[in-house]
């Protein structure tokens, strides 16, 4: 009998050392009690990289356990212990570090000339060579309904090459779900992912800031203002009478260290009010763009955590004027400062994921490191369930 309940007691002990802890946060503002989107949670024990998605929710597993670190350049972090994770959905509040003061020119040297100088720094300082473990997932909404899904998990080895970023791109695993128009070319699905990692390190969104010309073209209104002791806030927005669509410029960067941690472009109702619209066949018209790149400064290491680009146009193909939308998610989910190895034959050399047939080994979307809101997975399911 003795032997039979120490026999019992290691099963059971063993059931429970070898289970996967599956755990739910939902990060809110401590003030306004609203999710916090984009905070980057990292896993202190795995290196493990999340991202909170519109929900302000991360869902994830880990053997064992490990403290967490929670962080947002718009508020105070916080490292949570594992022991009080005790619940299937834990609710972690963020307390807002923003100032509430009015906007304060910081410097009486020209914006500009800031941003320069910040591209020129944040460029030299991104970690290359380097490897990134990547997250990438794409929706497709033709008039009004998704009807295209599709995700995958890939490996992005950094390197220069005479100065020039270049990257060797590994697919591990990949899904697609759905039909696409034939008069929808191909190169608008996903990223053109061998060279999404050059614009995104550096900084090409920010051409129209930088580039002489585009200085003399376009009028931008230029402030810099504090965000807290740590960070500014760059906004550049285009003057009215601009007959160009033209973005709203957004960039957070560390004041001490001059590194960008965050580049937001978006075009504004305002600016696209004032473009005139062309219905000529095959001519897209914008109706809504969006790019927004997240970077992470942490321990000596620089690198980029996340992209979402959004586009939705109208365009007319002779027989009918469509409206299509392509919505694009990126999260590094490990960074790695050593090189892997591989043969060429495994070199994924074709612009997007788009174009390569499915390769499923694992169920690796649910440790994406991107949680999809309750929403978002109505949406996958009912693409698959169609197709």
């Amino acid at each position: 009998m003795k032997k039979l309940l120490v026999l019992l007691q290691l099963f059971f002990s063993f059931n429970v050392f070898s289970q996967t802890n599956e755990k739910t946060l939902i990060l809110l503002d401590t003030d306004s009690n609203l999710p916090i989107e984009d905070a980057v949670i990292l896993v202190l024990k795995t290196k493990q990289v999340l991202m909170s998605n519109s929900d302000g929710k991360v869902d994830f597993e880990l053997k064992g356990g490990s403290n967490i670190k929670v962080t947002h350049s718009s508020y105070l972090p916080v490292t949570v212990k594992w022991a009080s994770l005790n619940q299937s959905e834990n609710i972690i509040y963020l307390k807002s570090k923003l100032n509430t003061l009015d906007d304060i020119v910081v410097t009486k040297r020209h914006p500009q000339e800031i941003i320069k100088e910040l591209v020129e720094n944040s460029s030299k300082q991104l970690n290359v060579p380097a490897r990134l473990k990547s997250y990438s997932r794409e929706f497709f909404k033709s008039n009004g309904d998704y009807v295209y899904y599709n995700d995958g998990l890939i490996n992005f080895q950094l390197y220069k090459d005479q100065k020039k970023l270049k990257s060797v791109l590994l697919v591990e695993q990949n899904r697609s779900f759905g039909l696409i128009d034939d008069l929808i070319s191909s190169d608008l699905l996903g990223y053109n992912l061998n060279v999404m990692m050059e614009k995104y390190y550096t900084f090409k969104v920010l051409r129209p800031l930088l580039d002489e010309k585009s200085r003399k073209k376009y009028n931008f209104l230029v402030k810099v203002s504090p965000i807290n002791q740590d960070y500014n806030e760059i906004t550049a927005i285009p003057l009215e009478g601009t007959n160009e669509l033209l973005d709203d410029f957004k960039i957070v960067y560390d004041a001490k260290r001059k590194i960008i941690l965050e580049v937001k472009a978006e075009i504004s109702p305002a600016t696209l009010s004032e473009v005139e619209e062309d219905s000529s066949k095959g001519v897209k018209n914008i109706v809504r763009s969006i790019f927004k790149t997240n970077y992470r400064a942490d321990a000596g290491n620089y690198y980029l955590i996340s992209s979402k680009e959004e586009i939705n146009f109208k365009i007319n193909t002779g027989n009918e004027t469509k409206n299509i939308e392509v919505l694009n998610n990126l999260v590094t989910t490990n960074f790695n400062l050593q090189n892997y190895t591989y043969k060429d034959s495994d070199v994924f050399k074709d612009k997007t994921l788009f174009n390569i047939k499915n390769s499923i080994l694992t169920d690796y979307w649910n440790v994406s490191g991107l949680t999809p809101t309750n929403k978002e997975l109505e949406i996958i399911n009912n693409i698959k369930g169609s197709f």
